[in-house]
């Protein structure tokens, strides 16, 4: 009778030791294109999209392509790595949102992933949506094709309700975003309390409603507004180019070493309150429907070494010069 208990003891023990491992989260999965969601996420027994690995990948962890695939959309609710360098992996978000991104403190980063709203008669909404969390970081990435209705239409929307939050954009194209009349390639769009800190270097925004799109007219008392910097982006063959709202809170956005041209409306656009505005240097503003427009106040400073003519119908004018140190 001993032994028999001692066996069934042993049973037991192995069955919990079994059922710990099944469910413990890994540091590092795996997706393929032909992978299963069943499996484990390892090297050797991928998973099949990017919502069945999150599950089993611990918080900031990192859930890596092993092969050409397109992994399916996600909602990011911890800190999480996404990385598809070296190969092709895709995200196709038909009539929804490729990444959201809805986590109190999370740090999230999105690399060599194209993403993909789909045909005109069943557009994407957004490419990637960030309602919270600490900081995203974009890199090596091609978003495109999101037309969803005002107010979503972007490759990139910020529109969080309570603290700031961080983007950072590098080595990115985003295109073909946006209606005719709204949307864009990068919207910044805080409500409440909610502010931003964004940051874009060798980024291309081009064939989009608005290419950066800042708007703090719903942010209220609390928020810290938006400030940005931009270095060396491609701003072209949009309705507008780069545009700011500055609502009562305001924003400011630096832009450097950049080319805003061929955009139909106005290349560079500063509006909403006296808060806001851009501060813009070794820049070229050239062949856009209007160069710089201004209005209730905003300001678009120079540091003097821009290159703004040839524009089609009006140059427009710096409010003047930013200050040096």
């Amino acid at each position: 009778m001993a032994r028999i208990w001692k066996f069934a003891a042993l049973l037991m023990a192995m069955a919990f030791f079994g059922a710990g491992t099944a469910n413990a989260q890994a540091t590092r999965t795996w997706v393929s294109g032909v992978g299963d969601d069943v499996n484990p996420c390892s090297r050797t027994a991928p998973c099949k999209t990017f919502a069945g690995a999150i599950s089993k990948t611990a918080a900031g962890g990192e859930i890596n392509c092993l092969d050409p695939g397109g992994f399916g959309t996600v909602t990011v609710t911890k800190s999480m790595t996404f990385d598809c360098t070296n190969t092709i992996g895709s995200v196709l978000a038909s009539s929804t949102t490729g990444f959201i991104i809805n986590g109190a403190g999370i740090i999230v980063n999105i690399r060599g992933i194209t993403i993909n709203g789909g045909t005109p008669t069943t557009p994407g909404v957004n490419g990637i949506r960030f309602l919270q969390g600490a900081r995203v970081s974009v890199e090596d990435c091609v978003i495109f094709n999101f037309t969803g209705a005002a107010p979503n239409g972007f490759g990139i929307l910020i529109n969080n309700t309570s603290t700031n939050v961080q983007l950072d954009v590098r080595n990115t194209v985003i295109r073909n975003n946006g209606t005719a009349t709204s949307g864009g390639g990068i919207g910044v769009i805080p409500t409440a309390t909610g502010g931003a800190r964004i940051g874009l270097e060798n980024v291309q925004l081009t064939g989009n409603f608005r290419g950066l799109d800042v708007n703090t007219a719903g942010a209220t008392a609390g928020s810290a507004g938006v400030r940005g910097s931009i270095h060396n982006a491609f701003v072209d063959n949009n309705v507008n180019g780069l545009s700011i709202n500055g609502g009562t809170i305001g924003g400011l956005v630096t832009v450097v070493g950049s080319t805003v041209t061929n955009n139909s409306g106005t290349g560079i656009n500063a509006g909403g309150s006296a808060t806001a505005g851009f501060v813009v240097g070794s820049t070229t503003i050239q062949h856009n429907g209007t160069g710089l427009a201004r209005a209730a106040g905003a300001a678009i400073l120079t540091f003097g070494d821009n290159l703004l003519n040839v524009n089609l119908f009006t140059e427009g004018t710096f409010s003047g010069p930013a200050s040096k140190s």
